[in-house]
């Protein structure tokens, strides 16, 4: 049964000339990435779709925002801390997070930014493959004002082949200020990469 909160939503995208999109897996656990991202907009677009989903999404901030009175907040928010002072990795803390999780959906916007950037973020995909969960394609696409969780698959450890998935799906889909989009890829193995996946 819908919420109040999901049919307003609902009707909200409908009125505004959005149609959602439906697409998810049958599980209660994955990650959403979201792109292309080229406007501050793209956050209540993501809300909007989302809650009309009725999905309750969980964000990724550092430790240091969830001290002091800010705590409840940023947990009621969705927020999952990550600490960068132990010798666990970004990915490896929320590959555990998953896994002690009985249901949990993450969202990233693996971009990183909303100017042009040359390569995605390669945590999302790490964090997937290591918690062998599915990748969910999430989208705006602003000219045909289609939105939502475009399908999914889980991660084969073939990096090469994987990100294929990912560019050909947002091969045609354009953000409300398409040339800040950049390709869809992940930086080349090597030490740049290496301090990439650590970084998130």
């Amino acid at each position: 049964m819908k919420s109040i909160w999901q049919r307003l939503a609902r009707w909200l995208a409908k009125a505004t000339g959005w149609t959602l999109v439906d697409n998810r897996p049958p599980t209660q656990k994955y990650i959403i990435v979201g792109a292309p991202h080229t406007t501050n907009w793209d956050l209540y677009t993501a809300l909007l779709i989302l809650l009309g989903l009725g999905i309750r999404p969980r964000w990724i901030g550092k430790a240091s925002l969830f001290k002091g009175p800010l705590k409840p907040l940023m947990r009621w928010l969705g927020g999952i801390p990550v600490r960068r002072d132990i010798r666990q990795n970004f990915v490896e803390q929320i590959v555990q997070r998953y896994k002690e999780s009985d249901e949990l959906v993450i969202v990233i916007a693996p971009e990183g930014t909303r100017s042009y950037t040359d390569y995605w973020k390669s945590g999302f995909y790490y964090i997937a493959l290591g918690a062998q969960i599915p990748i969910v394609m999430g989208f705006v696409d602003y000219p045909t004002k289609t939105c939502g969780l475009g399908g999914y698959f889980t991660p084969s450890g073939d990096l090469e082949a994987d990100m294929k998935i990912l560019a050909d799906f947002y091969a045609d889909k354009r953000g409300r200020y398409p040339e800040k989009q950049g390709p869809v890829r992940i930086r080349p193995r090597g030490k740049k990469a290496n301090e990439e996946k650590q970084a998130g």
